[in-house]
């Protein structure tokens, strides 16, 4: 029987399923070669490269796509394990088996082997599914050697001193209310550093008597400056005692208004702080003689003492601290007994330190005292001049104001004395007069206050005699005579026009009158003047370009001889622009070239110059004055009758920000309603009455369309009478349409 011959077999390797004649035979059946060239096409299309997978850098062949066992890239490609050309070997055609079967020696991953696939097809090969892979690689280091990225406070990595110096900027109450964020800013808030300077002036009313105590306390030693005035909260004197024991370094204490304050707990605090140099115990119930003794053997570095209004002592306990204390220097005491004491006088007048002296209300002070003070015992006294020759005083400030005991004779003794005397306060010392004040107004140069109030017995020649022309004249700053009843026009005119520094006078209850107020503004305006035209020659424009500002304080109040007309002068002077001459020179070195001019110098006769002279004639380079207007710099501020203060005050605020227009307007309706009042109560019926409707009638006339009169409200240009003009002083006009035909003129403002 014919049997159809089989096909002879052919032995294949047994390492890799390659047949020994170099053919392949298939292994697999149709459906697996189907799917791996549907593999081929597919991937070998350009439509599927956008979604291609990224690269993972974890990966230690540097590519993101895992590796497969079939792959689809041409014979040549290398092989992605490492080996040596394992597909081109595998399945070329007529390729040898021996070259294909030898092992590779480059490393491969670990777990992954090189499949063998037993197809027929030669453009099969093992390839990656994915990017190529690139030959560098690179291995990421382990997730426990990262970085970790944490937030960084910068607060908490400041430096503690940096932090302190960022708080220090905080004041107390701040401070106080920082405390309370978290513990470490309780810590940082209540430190000492921040607490050398301890002023609960400020906030007294509002802070516990705990915290205080404990703001103290933490501060301890660092505290420098310590001001409990009006602190009554410290009356339990457990926290006394806690704020005394904590303070030992204190160099300035004010502890005025403590009033609970134990004279036990003040001693202690006087010991513990040697190195006092001002201290303030004005009105405190505890302040002994005793106390004061502590001081000048406690505080030898003691400049100024102030024990006014304190009940339980007298002056002998002055005399301690005056010879205890080498460097004191302000000493105040006034309301304290005992001032009659020469030893006392005598002790100041030895020491010779003090520059400031406040003896206000010491009605035990005397003649006698006060000479002992100023001349010593039994001074040897100049022949000539009459004055006793003994060192001039330090004495800066004296006040002497309510010692009634006190008479001219007392007084005078401080006449050629006290050279450096800046400031003078003899206020309710009513049997002063002029021969007091004379020797000392000759004699002191640098006096810049003056206090004279409720001097009954002052009369105009010491003004205008001895203060106008005193050598401290140019430099009076401050004056004060009120109440002084003689006092008037013939003293303040003469003040006024020598007296060019004034800034305060206050003249309530005297005589004076317009005249005087009118004598003011032309001197400020003046002075103002004078400051303006040096700004314009030495080219200061932040000067040049500033705001007005009040320079002159005038208190004119229940003089009965000043009148609105008075007030109003004042008040257009502050509003009035200031027209500035300024000569400048327009000639050159060119223009200045001499001329030699030769001038024959005949004898008697006539006949032949004798002489031959030589006259150089300079010409003088020509001037010009250049006129600069600006508006004014300086304002008088007025306290004047009380019906007319807010109207003052209300023109004030507005020429001190710059609107002069309005503040125009606001004088001329003041004025205008000042005198329809005064002619309402002279006038009555009749006569008085129609002239008053008839200057209403030309005055509505006149005024009644500013704004197509294109000019403002201004200055009014008459004194007060009949027939008085309205300037235009505001640019572009811009005032409300006046009512027509009405009879009566009337202030809103009013």
């Amino acid at each position: 029987m014919d049997s159809q011959p089989s096909r002879p077999s052919t032995p294949r390797s047994a390492s890799n399923g390659i047949l020994e004649n170099g053919e392949g035979m298939r292994v697999k059946g149709k459906g697996r070669e189907k799917l791996l060239r549907g593999l081929q096409r597919i991937s070998s299309s350009p439509a599927l490269a956008p979604f291609q997978r990224q690269r993972s850098s974890s990966s230690p062949y540097h590519g993101h796509s895992t590796l497969s066992c079939v792959s689809l890239a041409t014979p040549m490609a290398p092989s992605p394990f490492g080996q040596a050309s394992v597909s081109s070997s595998y399945f070329s055609h007529g390729a040898s088996s021996t070259s294909s079967s030898v092992p590779s020696t480059a490393p491969t991953t670990p777990g992954l082997d090189t499949p063998g696939c037993d197809v027929s097809d030669p453009m099969l090969a093992v390839r990656k599914v994915g990017h190529p892979i690139h030959t560098t690689t690179s291995i990421a280091l382990p997730h426990h050697h990262k970085k970790k990225l944490t937030a960084f406070n910068l607060w908490a990595n400041m430096p503690h001193e940096i932090r302190l110096h960022v708080l220090s900027f905080l004041s107390p109450k701040e401070l106080v209310r920082a405390s309370r964020v978290s513990k470490e800013f309780y810590d940082m808030c209540y430190d000492g550093q921040l607490w050398t300077r301890c002023d609960a002036s400020e906030f007294y009313q509002q802070i516990p008597a705990e915290a205080l105590a404990q703001i103290i306390v933490s501060a301890g030693s660092f505290i420098r400056d310590l001001n409990l005035r009006g602190c009554v909260q410290l009356e339990h004197h457990r926290r006394a005692e806690m704020v005394v024991k904590a303070s030992k370094n204190l160099v300035n204490a004010t502890l005025e208004g403590c009033r609970n304050l134990q004279r036990q707990t003040l001693h202690d605090l006087i010991k513990r702080n040697n190195r006092l140099v001002n201290l303030n115990l004005t009105g405190l119930p505890a302040v002994c003689n005793t106390t004061l003794r502590l001081i000048a053997e406690s505080c030898p570095q003691l400049e100024m003492l102030n024990v006014s209004w304190c009940k339980h002592m007298d002056a002998k306990a002055i005399q301690f601290v005056v010879e205890g204390c080498p460097k004191l220097r302000d000493l105040r005491v006034g309301e304290v007994r005992g001032f009659k004491d020469l030893e006392v006088a005598k002790s100041i007048f030895t020491t010779n330190n003090l520059e400031r002296l406040v003896l206000a209300g010491c009605e035990d002070l005397s003649d006698a005292a006060l000479q002992v003070m100023m001349h010593g015992v039994d001074p040897e006294i100049d022949v000539l001049n009459n004055i006793p020759m003994v060192p001039p005083r330090k004495l800066r400030h004296l006040d002497l104001s309510r010692c009634n005991r006190l008479t001219s004779q007392g007084v005078q003794s401080l006449g050629h004395l006290v050279p450096d005397l800046e400031g003078l306060i003899l206020s309710g010392i009513t049997t002063l007069t002029d021969s007091a004040l004379e020797p000392v107004l000759a004699s002191t140069p640098r006096l810049t206050h003056l206090e004279l109030e409720d001097l009954g017995e002052l009369t105009n020649s010491l003004l205008s005699e001895h203060l106008a022309k005193a050598p401290c004249a140019t430099k009076l700053e401050h004056l004060s005579i009120g109440y002084c009843g003689n006092l008037g026009d013939t003293g303040m005119l003469p003040v006024f026009r020598a007296c060019t520094s004034l800034h305060s006078v206050i003249m309530d209850n005297t005589r004076i009158s317009d005249l005087v107020l009118a004598e003011a503004a032309s001197m400020v305006r003046q002075r103002a003047m004078d400051a303006k035209r040096q700004a314009i020659i030495s080219h200061n424009p932040q000067q040049r370009s500033s705001l007005p500002e009040v320079t002159l304080h005038l208190t004119v109040y229940d003089c009965g001889n000043v009148t609105w007309t008075g007030i109003r002068e004042v008040l257009s002077r502050n509003t009035e622009p200031m027209k500035i001459s300024i000569p400048t020179t327009t000639g050159t070195k060119d223009q200045e070239a001499s001329s030699d001019l030769t001038t024959s110098i005949f004898d008697a006769t006539g006949n032949k110059p004798s002489t031959t002279t030589n006259v150089t004639a300079i010409p003088h380079p020509p001037t010009t004055v250049t006129t600069h207007q600006s508006p004014p710099t300086e304002t008088i501020a007025l306290k004047c009758y009380y019906g007319w203060q807010q109207t003052v005050d209300e023109h004030t605020k507005r020429v001190l920000r710059g609107a002069f227009p309005s503040a125009r307007r606001l004088e001329a309706k003041w004025a205008q309603y000042m005198q329809a009042e005064e002619e309402e109560r002279a006038g009555g019926d009749g006569s008085g009455r129609r002239r008053r409707r008839r200057r209403a009638r030309e005055a509505a006339m006149q005024h009644a369309d500013e704004e197509g009169d294109g000019g403002g409200m201004g200055a009014w240009d008459g004194d007060g009478t009949a027939g008085a003009q309205w300037a235009p002083t505001a640019a572009g006009g811009g005032g409300r349409r006046r009512e027509r035909g009405r009879g009566t003129v009337s202030c809103a403002v009013m």
